[in-house]
């Protein structure tokens, strides 16, 4: 059952058509909201980053980068969380369709969004602190998912943070039946994400070749995974194994 998750299977998602009906559109990312919240995967990348400030000074002036930012969900999290803390955090947002960079721009007041393609962003080396991007690179080839990772390191001057969901039968089986009464779009884009995500060993190569050393694999509630890392001469090293 389900012996073709053993492959990555490679198929075109609705919301990604560059002729997308805005209207749908909106209302897929609005569901993906509410997965975010419901089950946590906001606060899980924004806990990443809350380990990380524990290296911060007070003075510090950190800015931080979200690749293919959606409905700007991460940025927004991060926002309320730096302003509730007194930390001086400015964000940056990149996504490639125009519509939806509009809908994260106007969803988030004090967001700076570029429209621009992930595999050759518009920044300097180093022109950013942390760099990151969640439920997106399921979406790429695997020659893309190298490309990203590596404009992401080049930009990153302190670490990145990079989250998504793992090729799983039961992963596949738990998103047919959250979806079953979504919109035609959600359910089409749900079921395509599962099965051309990763799993462990692949997201693992795939780093490797993006020559990301010092980035550490974890698992997450919900078949997610996080890869993270700070730069040797901001965090400690790890193991790409995890």
């Amino acid at each position: 059952m389900l012996r073709f998750l053993d492959s990555r299977q490679r198929e075109e998602e609705w919301m990604d058509a560059p002729g997308v009906n805005p209207r749908d559109l909106e209302r897929s990312l609005k569901f993906i909201r509410r997965i975010n919240w419901f089950l946590g995967y906001s606060r899980t990348t924004l806990g990443y980053l809350r380990q990380f400030s524990k290296g911060w000074k007070s003075s510090d002036k950190i800015s931080v980068l979200d690749v293919a930012t959606g409905s700007a969900d991460i940025p927004g999290a991060i926002s309320v969380w730096a302003r509730n803390r007194s930390m001086n955090v400015s964000l940056l947002a990149v996504d490639r369709h125009p519509h939806t960079a509009r809908v994260a721009f106007n969803r988030a007041g004090n967001l700076d969004v570029v429209q621009a393609d992930a595999r050759a962003l518009p920044f300097a080396d180093q022109s950013v602190d942390y760099v990151m991007t969640a439920m997106f690179i399921h979406h790429l080839s695997e020659a893309d998912v190298v490309a990203v990772l590596k404009e992401m390191n080049r930009v990153a001057r302190r670490g990145i943070i990079v989250s998504d969901l793992l090729r799983h039968k039961r992963a596949y089986a738990w998103i047919t039946l959250f979806t079953l009464f979504a919109n035609p779009m959600v359910v089409h884009d749900a079921r395509v994400s599962v099965a051309q995500a990763f799993t462990k060993a692949e997201i693992l190569e795939l780093c490797r070749a993006a020559g990301l050393g010092y980035v550490k694999y974890r698992r997450h509630f919900g078949h997610r995974f996080v890869i993270s890392g700070e730069k040797s001469e901001f965090g400690k090293s790890h193991r790409l194994d995890g």
